[in-house]
């Protein structure tokens, strides 16, 4: 026997070349697959977990003076049980709200960030709500535009209590796709609507441009909070108007491979499309699609619209 009898033939080679080839893509599809599905287990447990946006119960806005509230029907705002029948005031003054005992001082069930109720200012300098907290339940005020509200979460409300779990389309591998990323120089500011009749002003920093079914498309993200590691898509497409969330859905991605400020590319995997608080509450107050983030194609996959 020769030594050329013993070498591999080229059509050999070339088989192995193949079978390893589609071997590798079987790994990275496995691995994507996986990777969604971990993905959108955790997104189910934030939903419903003890904080999460199932416990959203109530929203009332603040009026400027004192702003009573309790269980009792003699409060501004009117809390149902489990609460104490006279929590206290919130005194708005400006752009401050500040907690006040009410007739006859706290009750002792209040908590003030985990300690016995006292006179504080709630809304910090900082931008971060001290939270009050009455047995299951939790309150936050919070600034929409030029208003103040009382954010209101019971961790054993009925909707997290009798949660089954989302509703999502099939994994689809198509709906994951590279985009051209084209920064703005220099970021301009969006002014992003609201569920509520606000504005919101956000920075956007450029745009992706994809292909989907041979037609192109163009998306732009915003930055949620300055110190944000992602870029957050609002956007909406034609499955709204049936199988999908009819405000529209988020999609949060990883920054560009080079960066916010050079052109480069980025994945947009539409299979983590998430609906917004909204879709579960009628106590939030989501941001709205940009007439430029409201695509003119469906895109059926992610997550589908919510029934208790």
């Amino acid at each position: 026997m020769t030594r050329s009898s013993l070498r591999p033939r080229p059509a050999f080679l070339l088989l192995v070349a193949a079978l390893l080839a589609t071997l590798q893509l079987h790994a990275a599809a496995s691995a994507w697959e996986s990777g969604l599905a971990a993905w959108r287990a955790h997104h189910e447990q934030v939903l419903a977990a003890p904080d999460g946006w199932l416990t959203l119960v109530g929203l009332d806005w603040l009026e400027p003076g004192d702003n009573s509230f309790g269980a009792a029907p003699d409060n501004r705002i009117h809390i149902g049980a489990p609460a104490a029948a006279h929590l206290g005031i919130l005194q708005l003054r400006g752009d401050q709200v500040r907690l006040l005992p009410p007739p006859g001082g706290f009750p002792a069930s209040l908590r003030v960030a985990g300690q016995p109720a006292h006179e504080v200012l709630l809304n910090a300098s900082s931008g971060q709500s001290v939270a009050l907290t009455d047995g299951s339940l939790t309150f936050l005020v919070i600034h929409r535009g030029n208003m103040f509200a009382l954010r209101i979460k019971d961790t054993d409300s009925p909707v997290r209590t009798h949660f089954h779990g989302l509703h999502w389309y099939s994994p689809d591998p198509r709906y994951r796709v590279v985009a051209r990323w084209i920064p703005f120089a220099p970021p301009h500011t969006e002014a992003i609507p609201t569920i509520i009749g606000t504005t919101l002003k956000l920075p956007v920093p450029g745009a992706a441009e994809f292909t989907l079914d041979g037609r192109s498309f163009r998306l732009e993200p915003v930055l949620e909070t300055p110190g944000s590691h992602q870029l957050f898509f609002i956007l909406r497409d034609t499955t709204s108007h049936t199988t999908t969330y009819g405000a529209g859905r988020f999609l949060y991605t990883d920054f560009p491979d080079r960066g916010l400020d050079q052109p480069g590319h980025l994945v947009l995997d539409f299979n983590r499309l998430e609906n917004p608080p909204c879709a579960y509450t009628p106590w939030a107050t989501c941001p709205l699609p940009p007439l430029q983030n409201r695509l003119a194609v469906a895109l059926p996959a992610g997550e589908k619209r919510y029934s208790h």
